[in-house]
């Protein structure tokens, strides 16, 4: 098993978009052990995470998580994407977690999914903008199966 971390500020602050993919090319699929979002900018958000019902085509330069346990970079399968070139992932028919913060800088929630939440092999999870947006930064913690 792989522990790996990553953070990303996301870049799509829209309503009705997705803000942050989490993309498992692992082909035993991955667990989000999990998340903490952090907002940037001080805008009043409102942020939803689940399973999109049509995952992102053409991530633009998605970013590998980062084993942490050990220095090789390139040992991670299970991506991150902040936007995509051809077809952004849709919004999800229902949420695991939602969030809503105050327009404060430093707002931020910790999600622990104690069992870890599964995302198959091609999956993906996706953090969704459910209103005009700030910013956030968004951490995860990851476990691989190999």
């Amino acid at each position: 098993m792989r522990h790996g971390s990553i953070a990303r500020r996301t870049t799509a602050a829209g309503t009705g978009t997705p803000a942050f993919e989490m993309i498992a090319d692992n082909p035993t699929g991955c667990r989000l052990m999990q998340m903490q979002i952090t907002l940037a900018a001080a805008t009043a958000s409102t942020y939803g995470l689940g399973r999109p019902a049509a995952k992102g085509v053409d991530p633009t330069t998605p970013v590998a998580v980062l084993d942490m346990l050990s220095a090789n970079a390139n040992v991670f399968l299970t991506k991150t994407a902040l936007a995509w070139t051809t077809t952004a992932p849709t919004i999800p028919s229902q949420f695991f977690r939602r969030v809503s913060f105050p327009a404060v800088i430093t707002s931020q929630i910790l999600w622990i999914f104690e069992h870890g939440l599964y995302i198959p092999p091609g999956g993906t999870l996706v953090l969704w903008n459910l209103a005009v947006n700030g910013v956030v930064d968004v951490s995860i913690d990851v476990e691989e199966y190999i």
